[in-house]
């Protein structure tokens, strides 16, 4: 099996990055980050009589490389108690993706993959970070992704996901059975 973990934060080496790389340690993996590349927002277009059209960016580079692996981790901070705008706009252009003829199979090959959310948020994540966990049920559930686990952790200056050992212990159990 092999894993594609999604970066959605914009820090270097913030919490959410940090809690990830325990979740993953000893693993290979390929290390996806969103704000390395240039994905622009979508122009919803499903009901105009030209359709989609194309964009010229990064995003379906970076939408072949996650069709190319079993288990998908996505990785965002919490912010305003969702994922991160860099985040929702990737998946935003999934609706794109789903009408491009070069991806024709896009559904089905995103319906036999595994997904884990981890998260990490500095308003009572436990709690507030909940209603984001459930979107990302709803939008695996609709590309009939199956949605094996998640990990939610407090932290909001750099480095204080140190200090939550609940999420810490989390992370290094969520992928243990693929090791």
């Amino acid at each position: 099996m092999t894993i594609a973990v999604i970066y959605g934060g914009t820090r270097p080496k913030g919490n959410t990055e940090i809690l990830t790389e325990m979740a993953i340690e000893g693993l290979d993996v390929e290390k996806i980050y969103l704000k390395d590349y240039h994905i622009q927002p979508i122009t919803d277009q499903r009901h105009t009589e030209e359709g989609f059209q194309e964009i010229n960016d990064d995003y379906n580079s970076v939408i072949e490389r996650v069709l190319k692996h079993d288990i998908l981790i996505f990785s965002t901070p919490i912010y305003w108690y969702s994922m991160s705008g860099t985040m929702k706009n990737f998946i935003d252009r999934w609706s794109q993706t789903l009408r491009d003829p070069k991806f024709p199979d896009f559904k089905k090959k995103m319906s036999a993959k595994q997904a884990y959310v981890i998260a990490v948020g500095g308003d009572n994540p436990y709690i507030k970070g909940l209603p984001m966990i459930q979107q990302f049920q709803f939008i695996f559930d609709f590309m009939g992704i199956s949605f094996a686990g998640y990990v939610l952790g407090k932290g909001n200056k750099p480095g204080d996901i140190y200090q939550d050992k609940k999420a810490i212990y989390a992370a290094e159990q969520l992928l243990k059975n693929t090791k």
